[in-house]
């Protein structure tokens, strides 16, 4: 795959291409807003799947807030990267205090996103989990950990760019992987693309109510 991708938009149509060729069956395409979730659009339309969201948020390192230290999601689940932790002394009211932050907007998010709709069964279904990249792999783990307690079918993950190392990692997490390129040295994820500008809770709501106005099964 040439780099930078263009946008997410090209990204969700190249991995739908990739996925097109695997098994179909019960599946819903879940993508992590806010920058998963126009990625996970194309892949819906183009495999003709529903599309909905999974709530996962970042904890970011003091002082260094882009620097995970971990992650939560719906469902009480939380995964750490302890080396980090240790490495950096962070304490545990330091992550505490991050992680209180960080649950109220992945309340807000469940609120603005899903409103008084639940959430799209995921026992014995085949998962296809979404983001627009992958970095350090925290959120996208606890992602996988949040699902797991579901017991789907299966964990598909499809993302357009990750660094080797985080990519072999959650293979052993994931039933499978999906990406379009594994970069080095990869830094960070904006810079394989030539448009990352910050997705807003309007496009991700206009995307939402765009995929169910489809009438996907």
């Amino acid at each position: 795959m040439k780099l930078p991708l263009e946008n997410r938009t090209e990204a969700g149509r190249a991995l739908a291409e990739l996925l097109s060729r695997e098994p179909t069956g019960d599946v819903v395409v879940l993508a992590l807003p806010r920058g998963g979730v126009p990625v996970g659009w194309e892949i819906a339309k183009a495999l003709n799947d529903p599309l909905d969201i999974l709530l996962v948020r970042k904890l970011g390192v003091p002082g260094q807030p882009e620097l995970a230290a971990g992650a939560i999601a719906s469902g009480g689940i939380r995964v750490l990267n302890q080396d980090l932790i240790d490495a950096l002394g962070i304490t545990q009211a330091q992550l505490e205090r991050t992680a209180a932050h960080e649950q109220a907007e992945l309340e807000r998010r469940e609120r603005v996103y899903r409103g008084d709709r639940p959430r799209p069964p995921v026992t014995g279904r085949r998962i296809i989990l979404v983001d627009d990249g992958v970095a350090t792999g925290a959120t996208i783990r606890a992602g996988i950990a949040a699902l797991r307690q579901q017991h789907p079918e299966s964990i598909v993950l499809a993302v357009p760019v990750a660094p080797p190392d985080t990519l072999a990692r959650l293979e052993a997490e994931a039933d499978q992987v999906v990406c379009l390129a594994t970069p080095t040295p990869f830094r960070a994820i904006g810079q394989w693309y030539q448009d990352f500008h910050q997705v807003t809770d309007e496009e991700v709501t206009e995307l939402l109510e765009s995929s169910r106005r489809e009438d996907r099964p």
